[in-house]
């Protein structure tokens, strides 16, 4: 009790010092200080327990555990052998485990709550992968915010996110956690993201410290199959992969986890080129790296370790700081490093960067600072936090298709009052399946259906379920059982459409379709709700499907029959206010793709940016690259989505300076609304020293106009977009001829080429 004292004065006097500061450089030298004076204080068990996080393991409010897992690792607690917690929340359950490691351990240091708060925690905003489709960097920011706010109120200071793994393989369930396929569109997401749940001041009680997640490549894996092998060259991984990592990184944020795929043959809880050359080594990253879930155990599985002591060395000298759920440090690594095994250096840099964050949190002025029971109850489900929800759940809306009628001249979209309307599809008044997946901290049942949502708008319409999704409530633990024989609610629903004027469909997956484990080999709609979709039509044309999903779905036969097609995705608790707004037209959707939407599930992986090929062009024969039975085309394509309006595009003006060409496009709203448009600038380096893209974003500025009223454009393209990295990882730009490219989309584009030396 007496070094604790000592402790206290010290963090107390250094406080003091780097509070009178101003200069952020000078508050880093502090907390360094303030962290080589406690490792000396430390014994090697206390090191090695910072490196150690537990799952949380009993009731914090209930009973000590009388005996196994439990109480191991309650005892592990009171020995200071934990650094920190993963899935508890609740102020009185956070408090109550924190003063057990400031009260009752030998040094008081305070514990790290992490949890996974991905779009939201008791309000739930759209899924990360909907809210990417909003090309909205500010109102993502905001979310990821709020997100914080809510977290942080209920005693977390840490999340698993944002996962800023590029994806391209819409089977891989993760895809709705994700930012889409783009890097320069994840990165600039990456970042809204780490400064929303950071703040420009981690020690204020309303941020909480971010991560960065899974490092490298997870988004990569084969067949899209979770937890599946990764096998890319450099030139993607360099081009592709790392550069959201590297933004998060120049971002500050606080913390990367690993990820569960091999690299190189090589897991990359385990990898050194990834953790040790890379993150900790040319990037310089001051942080601390997590593993995922188990995944240092987990190396034994991958035939990389002969037992957990081999892998606890392995992660440890690759550079991995805190050993998640594995046991691996705790039970190893003092025994490693007693036989020589383990240099005692890197036991002191990883207990050294995980203490940083605690001290850049302010957890050591005041460990119960994301205690108090007054801001739980006032923060949660606040009005402006719902509201902000509302607003983002509009932006993530994207119109697919909206044909006008050849006889009418009139689209269905927006509703037409006194239009006798129909709503069909059990997902219409779900109030489940709109949270989406990873919602942890959410109650079940709380999202506003769409149903609601219409008669909160004054929408008057008849409902009929049609078809149930599944055959069981889906939750977290379980495999969604999708119903493939249930289609007695048929009649009902064809006989409401054949007496109305429009019909509303609501189809697509329910909320545990998607997320991690998710895989699926088919990604049309799921179960029978395509045979209700025709059985429908063949009764009624005039259909809206809007379709609910957390990942691409092929929806060839749609697009070639129903005249209006929105993608609502999983947008949270506002999900049904939101798409009602868009229906009745209060909101003009703005949302475009970021990821590209399949013909058919033998073209994925799918991507815009791919390479030509030595035969990628069409030929007049059968010998060059393409289906003999589909398109290489997607059905939608990157940056894809419609307006109630159009927006016009005059010719590019390009103007040259020695190191960088202005491009300026002046941008009409032509039609009668007003409306956002995403304006996207692409590149294509025609002849490099390794193969480039065919396309590649490099700008992209959101806007709004008026009806008629027209903005001048303006993108610089510097070296910086223009290079890229050689197989080595060295950034390098090469002189020579560019295509640049603008656009609504990435297939509806204007081109001019330019020489730039």
């Amino acid at each position: 009790m007496k070094q604790f004292i000592i402790v206290v004065f010290l963090f107390a006097s250094s406080n003091l010092v780097y509070a009178q500061r101003d200069a952020s450089s000078s508050k880093t030298k502090q907390i360094a200080k303030s962290v080589d004076s406690l490792l000396g204080l430390m014994t090697l068990e206390e090191k090695i327990g910072q490196m150690n996080q537990y799952n949380g393991f009993w009731d914090a409010t209930g009973p000590v555990p009388a005996g196994g897992d439990a109480k191991t690792k309650y005892e592990d607690l009171r020995k200071g052998k934990v650094g920190a917690v993963l899935n508890v929340t609740g102020v009185d359950k956070v408090r109550k485990l924190q003063e057990i490691a400031v009260k009752e351990t030998r040094l008081g240091i305070p514990l790290l709550f992490g949890f996974d708060v991905i779009h939201g925690q008791k309000t739930l905003a759209p899924i990360p992968l909907a809210e990417s489709a909003s090309w909205d960097t500010a109102a993502m920011r905001i979310s990821a915010a709020n997100a914080a706010k809510e977290a942080s109120a209920m005693g977390i200071n840490w999340t698993f996110a944002p996962m800023v793994d590029v994806m391209r393989d819409a089977r891989w369930g993760r895809v709705m956690e994700g930012a889409g396929e783009d890097p320069y569109l994840g990165s600039a997401i990456a970042i809204a993201r780490v400064q929303g749940f950071q703040g420009n001041d981690l020690s204020q009680n309303y941020t909480i410290a971010a991560c960065a997640k899974h490092f490298a490549a997870y988004g990569f894996v084969e067949s899209g199959k979770e937890y599946n092998t990764v096998d890319i060259g450099t030139s993607t991984l360099y081009n592709m992969v790392l550069p959201p990592f590297k933004a998060a990184a120049n971002a500050g944020v606080a913390s990367f986890m690993n990820s569960f795929n091999t690299l190189n043959g090589i897991p990359a809880t385990g990898n050194s080129f990834l953790q040790r050359d890379i993150l900790k080594g040319a990037w310089g990253y001051k942080g601390f790296v997590v593993s995922d879930w188990g995944s240092i155990g987990e190396m034994m599985a991958h035939s990389y370790s002969k037992d957990l002591s081999e892998a606890a060395q392995q992660a440890v000298t690759a550079g991995s700081d805190m050993d998640m759920e594995s046991s691996a440090y705790i039970k190893h690594l003092k025994s490693l490093v007693e036989s020589g095994k383990v240099n005692e250096a890197m036991i002191n840099d990883a207990a050294g960067r995980i203490l940083s964050i605690k001290f850049e949190l302010g957890l050591f002025d005041d460990p119960y600072k994301y205690c108090s029971e007054e801001r739980e109850k006032t923060v949660i489900g606040s009005k402006q936090i719902v509201d902000d929800v509302f607003d983002m759940a509009k932006r993530s809306i994207v119109l697919l298709k909206n044909n006008e009628n050849i006889t009418t001249k009139k689209a269905l979209l927006p509703l037409v009052a006194g239009s006798k309307i129909a709503v069909i599809g059990s997902l219409a008044a779900d109030k489940n399946s709109p949270l989406g997946s990873w919602r942890l901290g959410a109650d079940d049942n709380t999202a506003v259906s769409i149903t609601e949502g219409l008669k909160n708008y004054n929408i008057g319409f008849s409902y009929e379920m049609g078809v149930a999704v599944s055959n069981k409530k889906t939750g977290f633990q379980e495999e969604s059982s999708i119903n493939m024989t249930d289609s007695s609610r048929f009649a009902a629903a064809i006989a409401l459409a054949k007496k109305s004027n429009v019909v509303i469909m609501v189809l697509g997956e329910e909320g545990y379709m998607t997320g991690e484990g998710r895989s699926r080999t088919d990604i049309g709609l799921p179960g029978l709700q395509q045979q209700l979709l025709e059985a429908v039509y063949k009764v009624n044309k005039n259909i809206v499907l809007l379709v609910q999903s957390g990942r691409p779905l092929v929806l060839t036969w749609a697009d070639k029959n129903i005249p209006t097609i929105v993608e609502v995705w999983q947008l949270g608790t506002q999900a049904g206010n939101a798409v009602a707004a868009v229906l009745t037209g209060k909101y003009n959707p703005a949302g475009k793709l970021t990821m590209s939407f399949p013909r058919s599930v033998g073209q994925l992986p799918l991507y815009y940016n791919h390479l030509s090929t030595g035969r990628g062009a069409t030929q007049p024969n059968v010998f060059w690259s393409h289906y003999s039975d589909e398109s290489n085309l997607p059905l939608y394509p990157f940056g894809y989505g419609l307006s109630y309006t159009k927006f016009n595009y005059s010719p590019m003006e390009i103007l040259k300076s020695e190191n960088s060409i202005i491009v300026n496009c002046t941008v009409k709203n032509i039609g009668k609304v007003d409306g956002e448009e995403v304006v996207q600038l692409y590149i294509r380096d025609k002849v490099a020293s390794i193969a480039r893209p065919i396309k590649e974003l490099k700008g992209f500025r959101k806007i709004f106009l008026k009806a008629g009223q027209s903005e001048v454009v303006t993108f610089q393209l510097s070296k910086d977009e223009l290079g890229f990295y050689d197989n080595n990882g060295k950034f390098i730009f090469e002189s020579g001829e560019f295509d640049v490219f603008v656009g609504g989309n990435s297939r509806d584009v204007q081109q001019e080429t330019v020489s730039i030396q």
